[in-house]
């Protein structure tokens, strides 16, 4: 950056040259150092399944504290961004870039940044920490499991062997596209809300199916068209919350993760502000359906559209297209009835219909049986993304149902230290009896959750559970610092190489900077003692 531009940018915009400060120095501080070309990594070797935004942070920390991996994505090189290289050019982040660090590196040029900005920072990374050569492409994971020396396959042997194993297919699969009633009567044009490139409604009436995160996708390419008008036909109620990084972050300091006595504060401050003269969207206060029961939306643009008129928000059931061809049959619900209860029967004209339906959820059916032996199957896992029998897999973000502020955060790299201290210190290394009762002990503590324990949950509570299981057990405290910033991984090392010469009678153990020789590992895994 030129002298020049460097005090324009100061000048006209103080608050975004703050945040480069910022962003910045997280960088030098809290980044791995990318390894050089063609560095000879040491073992644990990780299998990381999914080349999203996940799995590309994921690996970028491995190798970059010393640990060789392997990506596999199912999908061809464009697929590299995973939900990211799918949807709209117009998408872009609902919440503020502070809270989608998915990495310390990354480095975002404005508070809401596009869909285009978001790939190219996940391809930036992709590039830095090498992984163009540690990523498979067109290689549909069927199947994980352990050869004879308890070392993880993928597929069949000639992918590798690999100590563990993280899995980040996300919850976002291919686009979900009903099919309704009467539709071959319909005139107009039916797109997903994730197709819509290269498509316009200008002067047109369109009727967006559904009130989810997919409709804010259709509303930011009605906004960019143009439209006559936009009937939004949602089946529910659902939170919306202001697109403000402070208020969002506010309402991600619930540590319960759930609805509480004082939910209603937040609820009522939001119809209150937010809602104001909209407030028949929300949902009905002393329903069951709290600010923490289920992910919020994100967004401004849908009240500011429907009091301008350019669109309409109504909650009802769809019955199927007119017969007519002109738009799609719907019963208009009042607030507060239920699903398929009485409503108002009346004709929605449209141009142009979006399937605003969401997304079909990925399996991880690949992965070993054992893992979903009820009733610890996902997400009643250890820190929801540990199964109880296989604490060498972690299942990075791609277990939970709800929540807010968490997703695509920094508690990627948190997880995936969790697992790399697991790999190299087995004195860290949670039973599964003990990871089970703190299963038991997280769903006695939300026993009445109305989704569940795991079914939604805070960035604060989050944040608790990482803390908790750190300072439970005394053997992980010298790795606090490397498990929540990354940082000071030769010391716990080297602390963990003289527990092992200790044991071993003053023998070294094979522990280095780098990461663990395969006698260490294969030999030390189980034969120290097991703890919490």
């Amino acid at each position: 950056m030129g002298l020049l531009s460097f005090l324009q940018q100061l000048i006209t915009s103080p608050i975004l040259f703050l945040y480069q400060i910022f962003q910045w120095f997280l960088d030098r501080l809290l980044s791995p150092t990318p390894p050089p070309p063609h560095a000879d990594l040491k073992r644990p070797k990780i299998a990381v399944i999914g080349a999203g935004l996940t799995g590309v942070s994921a690996a970028s920390h491995c190798v970059g504290h010393g640990f060789d991996c392997r990506i596999f994505e199912a999908g061809p090189r464009k697929n590299l961004g995973g939900i990211w290289s799918k949807v709209n050019n117009t998408s872009g982040l609902q919440i503020h870039s502070i809270m989608y660090r998915f990495h310390p590196s990354v480095k975002w040029n404005k508070g809401y940044p596009d869909r285009k900005q978001i790939v190219s920072q996940i391809t930036e990374l992709w590039k830095r920490y090498g992984l163009e050569d540690k990523t498979s492409f067109n290689t549909s994971v069927e199947k994980v499991y352990r050869d004879p020396h308890g070392r993880w396959i993928i597929n069949d042997p000639s992918n590798g062997r690999f100590d563990g194993v993280i899995a980040a297919v996300g919850t976002c699969g291919d686009p979900k596209m009903p099919k309704l009633p009467g539709q071959e009567h319909f005139k107009g044009e039916i797109y997903h809300s994730s197709q819509l490139d290269g498509k316009t409604a200008k002067g047109k009436k369109v009727a967006i199916i559904g009130g989810g995160a997919s409709a804010v996708e259709a509303l930011e390419f009605v906004a960019a068209s143009d439209a006559e008008h936009t009937n939004i036909l949602a089946r529910s109620e659902k939170w919306i919350i202001p697109r403000n990084p402070i208020v969002d972050v506010v309402l991600a300091l619930n540590i319960f993760g759930s609805e509480t006595i004082f939910s209603w504060i937040p609820e009522n401050i939001l119809r209150l502000f937010f809602y104001r003269d909209l407030s028949d969207l929300s949902p009905p206060r002393n329903s069951s359906k709290g600010l923490f029961t289920e992910t919020p939306m994100v967004n401004n643009d849908i009240f500011d559209l429907v009091r301008s008129g350019k669109a309409s928000w109504l909650r009802g059931d769809i019955l199927g297209y007119d017969e007519s061809g002109k738009g799609i049959k719907f019963s208009h619900r009042s607030q507060g009835v239920p699903k398929n209860g009485p409503g108002t029967q009346q004709v929605i004209e449209a141009d142009i219909v979006i399937n605003a339906t969401g997304y079909t959820r990925p399996s991880l059916s690949f992965l070993p049986p054992s893992v979903f032996t009820p009733p610890y199957a996902p997400p009643n896992w250890y820190l929801q993304v540990f199964p109880p029998s296989e604490p060498s897999i972690c299942a990075n973000n791609c277990t939970y149902v709800n929540a807010i502020g968490t997703v695509g955060n920094y508690h990627i790299g948190i997880y995936t230290r969790f697992l790399l201290m697991y790999l190299v210190d087995p004195l860290t290394t949670p039973r599964p009896y003990w990871m089970k009762k703190w299963v038991d002990m997280t769903r006695w503590v939300k026993a009445k959750a109305p989704g569940g324990a795991f079914e939604f949950f805070t960035y604060s509570e989050l944040v608790y559970w990482f803390v908790f299981t750190l300072v439970v057990n005394p053997f992980r405290w010298k790795w606090v610092l490397f498990v929540l910033f990354g940082i000071g991984e030769g010391l716990p090392l080297r602390v963990v190489e003289r527990e092992d010469a200790i044991r071993n009678g003053g023998k070294k153990s094979g522990v280095t900077g780098q990461g663990v020789d395969e006698g260490m590992w294969l030999g030390g895994g189980r034969s120290r003692r097991e703890v919490r």
